[in-house]
């Protein structure tokens, strides 16, 4: 049954990465529900939810969660839970509000943030799978379960798919090819207005002059031993009349 549930929960985060950016550490944002009923059926939550999800975690709540935990004195375990994690910010510190409504308003819409909402809430849970791209998880038998895709997530993939919708990332990408290209907001190019070409310097290597290519000198032809040129001598020629005569021309002193 273990096996069976922890590929459930692999094929589900899969199913959430791929078509609405999760990306680890998964945000889980909690509410006293939840810690109660993991307290009851001693559950530990910080180290058996990353064991679960396959990945890193980072557990997070609101002031309004915490409040509505304090003013009820059979959830002072939750209570102790909850102040271990990260409180985020929220629109009603001066107003607390219930924290099911609370945590409605921190997802708003299309869940920007990516939050994974661990509750026991039955309400919460109803109202939350209204909102496409949200996962759910809920204690059961002891044990920590994600809960199946809701037909609002899978209707709002199917018609991205089919390009009915346009997710917000996707839309700014297409928005900014469109403006690159000289088209409007329905694709139709702009009437009356031509395209502006930007006026870029020109290749600094291209103005440079052209060198001019020495050519190459002609190879003689290798010489053969046998033609080679034989080495010139060059010879002293003795005057006439020998010795004498050399020793006549040149005078001498008595």
């Amino acid at each position: 049954m273990k096996i069976k549930r922890q590929k459930h929960a692999k094929k589900t985060i899969t199913f959430y990465k791929y078509n609405f950016n999760f990306r680890e550490p998964f945000q889980i944002l909690v509410d006293g529900t939840f810690c109660q009923a993991a307290l009851k059926n001693k559950i530990q939550i910080k180290e058996q939810m990353p064991k679960y999800l396959m990945g890193e975690v980072q557990f997070c709540t609101t002031n309004c969660a915490l409040k509505e935990v304090e003013t009820l004195k059979d959830l002072y375990g939750a209570k102790l839970i909850l102040q271990r994690f990260q409180i985020r910010k929220c629109n009603h510190i001066k107003d607390p509000v219930p924290a099911s409504e609370c945590l409605l308003t921190m997802l708003g819409e299309t869940n920007p943030h990516h939050y994974f909402v661990a509750t026991q809430d039955k309400e919460l849970t109803k109202a939350l799978k209204k909102i496409p791209g949200v996962p759910l998880i809920y204690i059961i038998l002891n044990t920590m379960v994600l809960d199946k895709l809701s037909e609002r997530t899978l209707k709002h993939v199917e018609a991205v798919q089919l390009g009915e919708i346009v997710n917000s990332p996707q839309q700014k990408s297409i928005q900014s090819l469109k403006e690159k290209e000289g088209l409007g907001k329905d694709g139709e190019e702009k009437r009356g207005q031509k395209r502006k070409r930007k006026s870029s310097n020109p290749n600094p290597l291209s103005c440079l002059k052209k060198k001019k290519k020495n050519k190459p000198m002609p190879q003689q032809p290798k010489k053969t031993d046998g033609e080679k040129k034989k080495r010139s001598r060059n010879r002293k020629r003795r005057p006439a009349g020998g010795e004498k005569a050399a020793a006549g021309s040149n005078p001498t002193t008595a």
